[in-house]
Order: C-alpha cells, then structure tokens, then sequence
C-alpha cells in the first residue's frame, strides 16, 4: 500500500558560480545563468509504502510523516535563499537534481515508513522524481529522472479506409467528423541518466528544449496530421500513433536518456510510452 504526502515551501536560488568567468557561467547553466537569485513555489510529493497495520487500519499516521517532512524539508528551505543560507548549495548547484537528493537524504523514512518516491515540482510542467527500487543483491537502487512539458495544438480525424464509412463512425464516433477536430496536446518528456560533473545537471535544458521543438512542436503544431504529415499518409492518426512517431523522433536526438513520454489529448485521455512494441 502506499500514500503520499504533499508539502509545499518557496525559495530563492541562483545559478552562478563565483569562481568562473560570465561566459562560463553563461556556457554552462545557460539562459538561466544569472548572479542574482530568482525564485520558485515548489510542490513536493513524498510517497510511502508497506503493510496496512491491523490495530490502526492504517499503513503509517499520516500526521508523523507530515512532521518530519515540515521538521526536516520545509522549515529548512521555506523563505530561504538556497546559495547563501542552506549547505551545501553555496557550492553545490541549487538545481532540482541536487536538491531532491538533498531532500531524500533529510528524510529516509518519513514517519517511520519505507520511502518509495520523490517528486519535486519546480514549475507547474518541471518536476525531478527520485524512485527507490528493489535492485538488486547490493541493494536498493535510486532512480533519478527529469520531466519537462510541452504543447503543441493539432487536428486529425480518425478513419480507417478498409472499413465502411458506417464502420468508421461505429468504430470512432465524433472522432469521425469527416472536416477533422483539433486537440490542444500537453506532452510531457521524461529523461535520466548520469549527472554532470560540473552543472550537477542531468540534461541542458536549453539543449532539451531546443530539440523537442524542432522535432516535435515545430512539426506537428498547427497542423493536420491526415492531410499535412507524411508518417501519417497510410497510418491512421491515433494518440497512440502520434506518441509512437513522436518516441521514434526523440529517442535518437534528445541529449539524454529519454525514459518517457506522456501525451494528454484532453484532461481525460493520456496516453504513456516507454518504448518498446508494447
């Protein structure tokens, strides 16, 4: 069973280093080098888990684990500035990476219970997640993985032409309309991978940004896909479809191990790809 705890805290943080010149500063944490702090509302998810205790019905008071986490996470870091009031970050980069490990390390186990996942949102579409697995005979293995959003907008109409237009609007319904609909898609992009030794960083995102939308936004943003993508000349275009071509466009191109992509074609309709045939 698992449960998780939402806590909230803001900061300020800067990414400079006052040892390097501006254009090495500039080269490496990019446009968001600046000597001067600016400043974030961060949501911090911490998910527990282990056996539903009988005498309580519960898997862990719920009130211990918000206790360490303000104790430990959010009195420590809420109105504070990151570089200049909490070690080690005034020399080590204030980054999501950095501070989720940061984060893992002030609280082990929550409440007495197994931690089992972070995830830390610094914006609303950039968010870090820390996963505890099983691992192997050397023991528990951490999982740290970067996720950035994205939107485009398109229009599609689904329709297979084996079938008989009444097959189709059967099949498809309203999704059928022969003039095509439009969605506004969310995409969410999910890397990992090795941090750099210099940034902390998993990925530039300057250089994550840059390739989703050339690849991705740029190409399919505002466009019908029946009438205007060749992938989709003799492909009816699916979610599931489009997710697959955007994978294929990404994997090899993203500076970065790409773990995951999730496509939201409306609030209820997200589809999730990690590779493979399945």
């Amino acid at each position: 069973m698992r449960l998780t705890r939402i806590a909230r805290f803001s900061c300020g943080h800067r990414f400079w280093n006052p040892e390097w010149s501006d254009d090495e500063n500039r080269r490496a944490f990019g446009q968001y080098a600046s000597p001067y702090n600016h400043g974030h509302n961060y949501l911090l998810e911490v998910t527990v888990e282990g056996a539903v205790r009988p005498e309580t019905g519960m898997v862990i008071n719920i009130g211990d684990v918000k206790k360490d986490i303000v104790e430990q996470v959010v009195h420590a870091l809420d109105r504070k500035s990151l570089n200049d009031e909490v070690p080690p970050f005034d020399r080590v980069a204030p980054n999501l990476e950095n501070l989720i490990r940061w984060i893992a390390n002030r609280i082990p186990a929550p409440g007495g219970a197994k931690l089992c996942r972070l995830r830390l949102y610094e914006m609303q579409d950039f968010y870090a997640e820390l996963s505890f697995d099983a691992g192997d005979a050397k023991g528990e293995r951490k999982v740290l993985t970067l996720t950035r959003g994205y939107h485009f907008s398109a229009s599609h109409r689904l329709h297979n032409p084996q079938l008989s237009d009444e097959e189709n609007r059967e099949l498809f319904g309203a999704c059928n309309n022969p003039h095509g609909h439009g969605h506004n898609y969310e995409m969410e992009v999910t890397v990992g991978g090795q941090m750099d030794e210099t940034t902390g960083m998993i990925v530039d995102i300057d250089a994550l940004d840059e390739v989703v939308i050339r690849e991705v936004v740029e190409r399919y943003d505002h466009r019908n896909l029946n009438m205007e993508l060749p992938e989709f000349a003799d492909k009816n275009p699916t979610s599931e479809a489009l997710l697959k071509e955007i994978w294929n466009r990404l994997e090899p191109t993203v500076p970065a191990k790409l773990v995951r992509v999730v496509l939201k074609e409306t609030p209820r309709n997200v589809f999730e790809y990690t590779g493979g045939d399945a």
